[in-house]
C-alpha cells in the first residue's frame, strides 16, 4: 500500500481540510469563551488569555490555509475600495482582549477619509497579527499610523520593545527558504503579510512590507505598502 506521502496531492488536501475543520472548531470554542466571559466581571483576565491564544491559532491557521491556496492555485484576492480606518479598526478589535490584558496604550493615527483598494479581509487578518506581535513584545505603547506616501498606501506598527531579531532584519520576508520554520518565532505572520503584499498589484507598482527597528516609539517598527 502506498503510502500517503507519496499520494500526489493528496496529503496537502488533507491537511487543508483538517485545519478547516479545526477553526470550525476554534471558532465555537472562542464563542463559549466570550459567552462564559460575559458572565463574569471585567477582571476576568484568563478569559482574556484563553481568547487571545485561541485567537492566535486561529490566525495561524488562516495563514495556512490561505497559503496552501496560493500553491495550489486556488486562492485570489477580492480587490475592492475601503476606509483605512475601518481596517485598522478591525485589527485593533481582534486584538482588544490583549491590549487589555497587558494594560498597552494603543494609539492610532489615521485620517477617517483615507481610503485604499484591497482584500480586507486578507489585509485586516494580516495586521492582527503583526498587531499580536507587537503588543506582545511592546513595553507600554504600541502606534499604528496610515499615510499616503509616493502612491501607496502606507501602514505603520510600531512598538517601544527591544525590536526584531537580526534574523528578521537580514531576511527577504517573501521568500520561505530565509525563514526558520523549525525554531520556534518562525515569523509566519510577516511572511503571510509580505506574501499577501506582493499580490497587490496596480498598474507599475507592486505592495510590499519592511521590518525595521526605527520606531518612533524607540522599538519595532513595521510597515506595510499598498499601491
Amino acid at each position: 500500500m502506498r503510502s500517503i506521502l507519496e499520494n500526489n496531492g493528496v496529503f496537502p488536501t488533507i491537511l487543508a481540510s483538517t485545519v478547516h475543520d479545526i477553526k470550525n472548531s476554534l471558532g465555537t470554542l472562542l464563542e463559549l469563551i466570550r459567552q462564559a466571559a460575559a458572565k463574569q466581571n471585567d477582571q476576568a483576565t484568563e478569559f482574556d488569555q484563553l481568547e487571545f491564544e485561541a485567537q492566535r491559532i486561529n490566525h495561524s491557521l488562516m495563514q495556512l490555509l490561505v497559503m496552501y491556496k496560493i500553491d495550489a492555485r486556488k486562492f485570489s484576492l477580492v480587490i475592492e475600495e475601503h476606509v483605512v480606518a475601518d481596517i485598522i479598526k478591525e485589527a485593533i478589535d481582534q486584538q482588544a482582549r490583549l491590549s487589555r490584558l497587558h494594560n498597552i496604550d494603543l494609539q492610532v493615527v489615521c485620517d477617517e477619509d483615507l481610503m485604499c483598494f484591497c482584500d480586507y479581509p486578507v489585509i485586516s487578518n494580516g495586521l492582527a497579527s503583526v498587531l499580536n506581535n507587537a503588543l506582545r513584545y511592546t513595553k507600554n505603547t504600541v502606534l499604528i499610523s496610515a499615510t499616503e506616501d509616493s502612491g501607496y498606501l502606507r501602514i505603520a506598527i510600531e512598538d517601544d520593545g527591544d525590536g526584531y531579531p537580526q534574523k528578521f532584519l537580514t531576511a527577504d520576508l517573501s521568500n520561505s527558504g530565509e525563514l526558520d520554520w523549525v525554531s520556534g518565532n518562525s515569523g509566519l505572520g510577516l511572511y503571510f503579510v509580505s506574501v499577501m503584499a506582493c499580490l497587490h498589484k496596480d498598474a507599475d507598482k507592486t505592495g510590499y512590507v519592511q521590518v525595521d527597528n526605527q520606531s518612533s516609539l524607540g522599538g519595532a517598527r513595521f510597515t506595510l505598502y499598498l499601491p
